[in-house]
């Protein structure tokens, strides 16, 4: 690898270009095969529905046993091959429309490609980046990826409801195709040499290296304590996401401009979160600063289930959801940056597998159970009910540790790998 003061700052700007090119590409895109089933195929809300849940538990599945695939090899080619399937999968889509040939069979297949590719690019190119930067620029480095999503979220889906009023439904899908083709063209432009990847151990069973990841979490404390947080928060959003569109429209009495107005300003909220992030990264202990926003973000769910109808509704839950993506922008890349930091190098790919999955397992659990809660007992119930969740998942996390002496390090025992 070439040692030259800031020879990584290239190929950090190659990485990022491509990363922002695909992040806009899906943000454009958002929900694309749920519109496509919708207004193309002209499904039932059921099967609309099916095709997230579907494709995050079972692309879960698949993924489960490439952790360590993944992790004993050169990240670059992987991530490359993560992005061309992606393309290829959703390539199919306008092709199949074209052609009079597009099933909702077809939808969910592409979903899961989808879901699935997401997941094997974001174990390698977190093993990736990690190798790729100092330790003293990963922080801000995660924290302008962050930036970039957070642009990426606020802009793309006006521009897909654009696209798709003037170029009918698939279109979004052909750009968000695309937009791989790209992110896999920067990765091969990529100048510097990539490290070899890590030995694999010849004594572990296989069942024990696809494991290795959850065991390192649950015996790291503080990642046990984040990774509970993060499933129980994670799940706590995910149960209200989609009620919140119901309740905003019918029990608020909002208008459509009006919600979409709210999720316009929410999305500012994590993009001036993450810039913020970025220069109290700078100045402050990384670690404490996880802790605080981690927090934070927690708090104004409370507020929701109490919104007013009319204009004061309206104002109340954008208050609400916009100071919890600023803090979650804080507290996403400062707690990237500590998960990266205290994970050794020959388990990174493996911790990340395991963290996605864990993830997309319970959050669609969740969705579920609120959309259940909610047909029982009403939708103010069932948001209040989230909110208990995730206001008490902050209570998870390690308050009681010892901060690390050095910003975002921890040092503890590999013993896998």
């Amino acid at each position: 690898m070439t040692t030259e003061p800031g020879w990584w700052r290239g190929d950090f700007r190659r990485l990022w270009s491509g990363y922002a090119i695909s992040q806009l590409g899906s943000a454009i895109g958002s929900g694309e095969l749920a519109i496509v089933a919708a207004l193309v195929l002209h499904a039932p809300v059921w099967q609309v529905s099916v095709i997230a849940a579907f494709s995050g538990l079972t692309a879960a599945a698949l993924v489960l046993p490439l952790g360590p695939w993944i992790e004993f090899r050169r990240k670059r080619p992987v991530m490359m091959g993560a992005d061309l399937v992606r393309f290829a999968a959703l390539a199919t889509v306008p092709a199949a429309a074209v052609l009079g040939w597009l099933t909702f069979v077809q939808l969910c297949v592409v979903g899961v490609i989808q879901v699935g590719g997401a997941m094997v690019f974001g174990a390698a190119s977190t093993a990736h980046l990690k190798s790729l930067l100092p330790a003293s620029a990963r922080g801000e480095a995660n924290a302008d990826l962050e930036a970039t999503s957070w642009t990426a979220t606020t802009a793309g889906p006006p521009i897909g409801g654009v696209l798709i009023s003037a170029f009918g439904a698939v279109s979004t899908v052909l750009l968000d195709a695309v937009s791989f083709l790209f992110s896999a063209a920067f990765v091969r432009s990529l100048r510097s040499t990539e490290p070899s990847p890590p030995a694999q151990s010849s004594q572990r069973g296989r069942a024990a290296e696809i494991g290795a990841g959850w065991a390192y979490i649950w015996r790291h404390r503080v990642l046990r304590s984040l990774f509970l947080n993060a499933l129980l928060f994670g799940g706590g959003i995910m149960w209200i996401s989609p009620l919140l569109t119901v309740f905003m429209l019918r029990e608020l009495h909002l208008a459509p401009w009006q919600y979409g107005l709210s999720l316009g300003i929410q999305g500012c909220g994590g993009l001036v979160g993450a810039l913020v992030a970025k220069r109290r990264i700078r100045s402050s202990s990384g670690f404490r600063l996880m802790l605080v926003t981690g927090t934070a973000r927690c708090l104004p769910v409370c507020l929701l289930a109490v919104a007013p109808r009319g204009w004061a509704g309206l104002i109340v839950v954008t208050l609400a959801e916009t100071t919890l993506l600023f803090f979650a922008g804080m507290f996403n890349p400062t707690f990237g940056t500590y998960r990266m930091t205290v994970t050794p190098d020959g388990l990174q790919a493996r911790v990340n597998t395991a963290w996605s999955i864990s993830s997309k397992v319970a959050q669609p659990l969740m969705v579920a159970l609120g959309g259940l809660v909610a047909a029982l007992s009403g939708i103010r119930l069932s948001i209040g009910l989230a909110s208990v969740l995730i206001i008490a998942s902050a209570a998870l996390l390690p308050w009681r540790q010892r901060q690390p002496s050095e910003s975002l390090v921890e040092s503890v025992p590999v013993g896998s790998g």
